[in-house]
Protein backbone atom coordinates (compact mmCIF):
# COMPACT_ATOMS: atom_id res chain seq x y z
CA UNK A 1 0.00 0.00 0.00
CA UNK A 2 2.86 2.41 0.68
CA UNK A 3 3.00 5.41 3.01
CA UNK A 4 0.47 8.23 2.85
CA UNK A 5 1.30 11.80 3.92
CA UNK A 6 -0.94 14.81 4.39
CA UNK A 7 0.76 17.81 2.75
CA UNK A 8 -1.61 20.71 3.46
CA UNK A 9 -2.96 21.18 7.00
CA UNK A 10 -3.93 24.12 9.21
CA UNK A 11 -3.99 24.47 12.99
CA UNK A 12 -5.85 27.01 15.11
CA UNK A 13 -2.55 28.11 16.66
CA UNK A 14 -1.57 30.14 13.58
CA UNK A 15 -4.35 29.99 10.98
CA UNK A 16 -7.41 32.15 11.62
CA UNK A 17 -9.49 29.57 9.73
CA UNK A 18 -8.05 26.61 11.65
CA UNK A 19 -10.35 24.85 14.12
CA UNK A 20 -8.06 22.14 15.53
CA UNK A 21 -5.07 22.32 17.88
CA UNK A 22 -1.91 20.79 16.48
CA UNK A 23 -1.75 17.96 19.00
CA UNK A 24 -5.34 16.90 18.35
CA UNK A 25 -4.61 15.97 14.74
CA UNK A 26 -2.33 13.03 15.58
CA UNK A 27 -4.80 10.31 16.53
CA UNK A 28 -7.27 11.56 13.91
CA UNK A 29 -4.76 11.40 11.05
CA UNK A 30 -3.39 8.05 12.18
CA UNK A 31 -6.91 6.61 12.25
CA UNK A 32 -7.35 7.82 8.68
CA UNK A 33 -4.29 5.82 7.63
CA UNK A 34 -1.72 8.59 7.26
CA UNK A 35 1.93 7.94 8.06
CA UNK A 36 2.60 11.60 8.67
CA UNK A 37 1.54 15.17 7.98
CA UNK A 38 2.99 18.55 7.09
CA UNK A 39 1.63 21.51 9.05
CA UNK A 40 1.26 24.41 6.58
CA UNK A 41 -0.34 27.25 8.50
CA UNK A 42 -1.15 30.54 6.81
CA UNK A 43 1.79 32.93 7.05
CA UNK A 44 1.57 36.58 8.09
CA UNK A 45 0.51 37.81 4.65
CA UNK A 46 -2.39 35.33 4.62
CA UNK A 47 -5.24 34.32 6.91
CA UNK A 48 -3.13 34.30 10.04
CA UNK A 49 -4.19 34.72 13.66
CA UNK A 50 -0.70 35.68 14.84
CA UNK A 51 -0.70 39.25 16.27
CA UNK A 52 0.99 41.85 14.08
CA UNK A 53 2.26 44.06 16.89
CA UNK A 54 4.88 41.67 18.28
CA UNK A 55 8.59 41.42 17.47
CA UNK A 56 9.34 39.15 14.50
CA UNK A 57 10.88 36.34 16.55
CA UNK A 58 7.89 36.20 18.90
CA UNK A 59 5.54 36.07 15.93
CA UNK A 60 7.47 33.15 14.44
CA UNK A 61 7.41 31.32 17.78
CA UNK A 62 3.61 31.61 17.83
CA UNK A 63 3.41 30.69 14.15
CA UNK A 64 5.36 27.47 14.68
CA UNK A 65 3.51 26.49 17.87
CA UNK A 66 0.83 24.45 16.10
CA UNK A 67 3.52 22.35 14.44
CA UNK A 68 5.49 22.04 17.67
CA UNK A 69 2.44 20.95 19.66
CA UNK A 70 1.70 18.31 17.04
CA UNK A 71 5.34 17.20 17.03
CA UNK A 72 5.34 16.73 20.79
CA UNK A 73 2.05 14.82 20.71
CA UNK A 74 3.51 12.42 18.12
CA UNK A 75 6.51 11.48 20.28
CA UNK A 76 6.73 7.72 20.65
CA UNK A 77 4.22 7.12 17.85
CA UNK A 78 4.90 5.85 14.35
CA UNK A 79 3.78 9.13 12.82
CA UNK A 80 5.95 11.83 11.23
CA UNK A 81 5.10 15.50 11.84
CA UNK A 82 6.77 17.94 9.45
CA UNK A 83 6.93 21.73 9.13
CA UNK A 84 5.75 23.74 6.15
CA UNK A 85 4.37 27.17 5.30
CA UNK A 86 1.49 28.48 3.20
CA UNK A 87 2.39 31.95 2.00
CA UNK A 88 0.19 34.44 0.17
CA UNK A 89 1.10 37.07 -2.41
CA UNK A 90 -1.98 38.64 -3.98
CA UNK A 91 -4.45 35.92 -3.03
CA UNK A 92 -2.34 33.35 -4.88
CA UNK A 93 -0.79 30.99 -2.34
CA UNK A 94 2.25 28.73 -2.24
CA UNK A 95 3.29 25.83 -0.05
CA UNK A 96 6.90 25.98 1.16
CA UNK A 97 8.66 22.77 2.16
CA UNK A 98 12.23 22.36 3.40
CA UNK A 99 12.60 25.40 5.64
CA UNK A 100 12.17 25.55 9.43
CA UNK A 101 11.44 27.96 12.26
CA UNK A 102 15.05 29.10 12.54
CA UNK A 103 15.12 29.92 8.83
CA UNK A 104 11.99 32.04 9.20
CA UNK A 105 13.44 33.86 12.22
CA UNK A 106 16.54 34.70 10.18
CA UNK A 107 14.62 35.80 7.08
CA UNK A 108 12.18 38.55 7.98
CA UNK A 109 12.96 39.87 4.49
CA UNK A 110 10.61 37.29 2.95
CA UNK A 111 7.73 39.68 3.60
CA UNK A 112 9.16 42.00 0.92
CA UNK A 113 10.14 39.34 -1.63
CA UNK A 114 8.55 38.80 -5.00
CA UNK A 115 7.46 35.30 -6.00
CA UNK A 116 10.68 34.67 -7.90
CA UNK A 117 12.86 36.09 -5.14
CA UNK A 118 11.19 33.79 -2.64
CA UNK A 119 11.64 30.82 -4.97
CA UNK A 120 15.37 31.56 -5.16
CA UNK A 121 15.61 31.90 -1.37
CA UNK A 122 13.77 28.61 -0.82
CA UNK A 123 16.05 26.87 -3.31
CA UNK A 124 19.14 28.18 -1.50
CA UNK A 125 17.71 26.68 1.70
CA UNK A 126 17.26 23.34 -0.08
CA UNK A 127 13.48 23.50 -0.23
CA UNK A 128 10.71 23.67 -2.80
CA UNK A 129 7.79 26.00 -3.53
CA UNK A 130 4.46 24.57 -4.75
CA UNK A 131 1.56 26.66 -6.02
CA UNK A 132 -1.49 25.69 -3.99
CA UNK A 133 -4.97 25.21 -5.49
CA UNK A 134 -4.19 27.36 -8.56
CA UNK A 135 -7.69 27.40 -10.10
CA UNK A 136 -9.57 27.93 -6.86
CA UNK A 137 -12.62 30.15 -7.11
CA UNK A 138 -14.17 31.76 -4.04
CA UNK A 139 -16.34 34.80 -3.39
CA UNK A 140 -13.30 36.66 -2.00
CA UNK A 141 -11.29 36.13 -5.21
CA UNK A 142 -11.52 38.41 -8.25
CA UNK A 143 -9.12 36.50 -10.49
CA UNK A 144 -6.87 33.44 -10.85
CA UNK A 145 -3.14 34.12 -10.74
CA UNK A 146 -0.77 31.55 -12.26
CA UNK A 147 3.01 31.73 -11.85
CA UNK A 148 4.49 28.74 -13.72
CA UNK A 149 8.07 30.02 -13.49
CA UNK A 150 7.81 30.88 -9.78
CA UNK A 151 7.16 27.40 -8.46
CA UNK A 152 8.63 23.89 -8.46
CA UNK A 153 5.28 22.18 -8.89
CA UNK A 154 1.54 22.49 -8.49
CA UNK A 155 -1.04 21.14 -6.07
CA UNK A 156 -3.35 19.42 -8.57
CA UNK A 157 -5.70 17.80 -6.07
CA UNK A 158 -7.01 19.87 -3.18
CA UNK A 159 -9.80 18.12 -1.29
CA UNK A 160 -11.43 21.47 -0.49
CA UNK A 161 -11.84 22.30 -4.18
CA UNK A 162 -14.62 21.37 -6.56
CA UNK A 163 -13.59 18.71 -9.10
CA UNK A 164 -13.44 21.04 -12.12
CA UNK A 165 -11.10 23.42 -10.29
CA UNK A 166 -8.77 20.52 -9.60
CA UNK A 167 -9.11 19.24 -13.17
CA UNK A 168 -8.10 22.63 -14.57
CA UNK A 169 -5.04 22.55 -12.32
CA UNK A 170 -4.21 19.01 -13.41
CA UNK A 171 -4.39 19.86 -17.12
CA UNK A 172 -2.35 23.03 -16.54
CA UNK A 173 0.38 21.09 -14.73
CA UNK A 174 0.49 18.35 -17.38
CA UNK A 175 1.11 21.06 -19.99
CA UNK A 176 3.88 22.56 -17.86
CA UNK A 177 5.50 19.20 -17.15
CA UNK A 178 5.96 20.12 -13.48
CA UNK A 179 5.70 17.82 -10.44
CA UNK A 180 2.22 17.35 -8.99
CA UNK A 181 1.12 17.21 -5.36
CA UNK A 182 -2.14 16.57 -3.52
CA UNK A 183 -3.43 17.48 -0.08
CA UNK A 184 -6.55 17.88 2.00
CA UNK A 185 -6.19 21.56 2.94
CA UNK A 186 -7.75 20.41 6.19
CA UNK A 187 -8.89 22.91 8.84
CA UNK A 188 -11.15 20.72 11.01
CA UNK A 189 -12.17 17.11 11.57
CA UNK A 190 -14.55 15.69 8.97
CA UNK A 191 -15.46 12.47 7.17
CA UNK A 192 -15.24 13.81 3.61
CA UNK A 193 -12.70 12.87 0.97
CA UNK A 194 -9.12 13.88 1.75
CA UNK A 195 -5.87 13.98 -0.20
CA UNK A 196 -2.19 13.32 0.14
CA UNK A 197 1.01 11.97 -1.37
CA UNK A 198 1.68 8.24 -1.45
CA UNK A 199 5.28 6.95 -1.35
CA UNK A 200 6.74 3.48 -1.65
CA UNK A 201 9.21 4.18 1.13
CA UNK A 202 8.73 5.89 4.48
CA UNK A 203 9.87 9.51 4.73
CA UNK A 204 12.17 10.63 7.53
CA UNK A 205 11.89 14.42 7.22
CA UNK A 206 10.35 17.27 5.27
CA UNK A 207 13.62 17.45 3.35
CA UNK A 208 12.95 13.89 2.20
CA UNK A 209 9.56 15.05 1.01
CA UNK A 210 10.92 18.09 -0.82
CA UNK A 211 13.61 16.04 -2.53
CA UNK A 212 11.16 13.32 -3.54
CA UNK A 213 8.67 15.74 -5.06
CA UNK A 214 11.42 17.64 -6.88
CA UNK A 215 12.54 14.34 -8.42
CA UNK A 216 9.04 13.35 -9.49
CA UNK A 217 8.52 10.71 -6.81
CA UNK A 218 5.30 10.20 -4.90
CA UNK A 219 1.77 9.74 -6.21
CA UNK A 220 -0.93 12.38 -5.69
CA UNK A 221 -3.94 10.50 -4.33
CA UNK A 222 -7.46 10.93 -3.05
CA UNK A 223 -8.35 9.26 0.23
CA UNK A 224 -12.04 8.45 -0.05
CA UNK A 225 -14.42 8.75 2.86
CA UNK A 226 -14.63 4.94 2.72
CA UNK A 227 -10.86 4.63 3.19
CA UNK A 228 -10.01 3.78 -0.42
CA UNK A 229 -6.86 5.36 -1.87
CA UNK A 230 -7.04 6.26 -5.56
CA UNK A 231 -4.34 7.94 -7.69
CA UNK A 232 -5.66 11.28 -8.86
CA UNK A 233 -4.58 10.40 -12.41
CA UNK A 234 -7.25 7.67 -12.42
CA UNK A 235 -10.15 9.97 -11.45
CA UNK A 236 -11.69 11.47 -14.58
CA UNK A 237 -13.65 14.24 -12.86
CA UNK A 238 -10.45 15.43 -11.13
CA UNK A 239 -8.28 15.40 -14.27
CA UNK A 240 -10.52 16.29 -17.23
CA UNK A 241 -12.14 19.72 -17.04
CA UNK A 242 -15.72 20.23 -18.15
CA UNK A 243 -15.84 24.04 -17.88
CA UNK A 244 -13.54 26.99 -18.28
CA UNK A 245 -12.70 29.16 -15.25
CA UNK A 246 -15.31 31.81 -14.53
CA UNK A 247 -12.68 34.23 -13.19
CA UNK A 248 -10.07 35.93 -15.39
CA UNK A 249 -6.66 34.22 -15.47
CA UNK A 250 -3.63 36.44 -14.87
CA UNK A 251 0.07 35.62 -15.18
CA UNK A 252 1.99 37.96 -12.80
CA UNK A 253 5.38 37.05 -14.26
CA UNK A 254 8.49 38.78 -12.98
CA UNK A 255 6.85 39.85 -9.72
Amino acid sequence: MGYLYETHLHTCEASACGKVHGEDYISYMMAKGYSGMIVTDHFFNGNTCVPEDLPWKERIEIYASGYERALKAAEGKDFLVMFGVEINFNKDEYLLYGIDKDWLIANECIMDMTRHELLDAIHKAGGIMIQAHPFRERDYLSDIKLAPTACDGVEVYNAANKPNMNALGYEYTVDLGLPMTAGSDIHFFHDNDMGGMLFEEKLSSVNDYASAVKNGKGIPVRLGSDGTITPVSEIKEQTVSTDLPTLPVIYPEGK
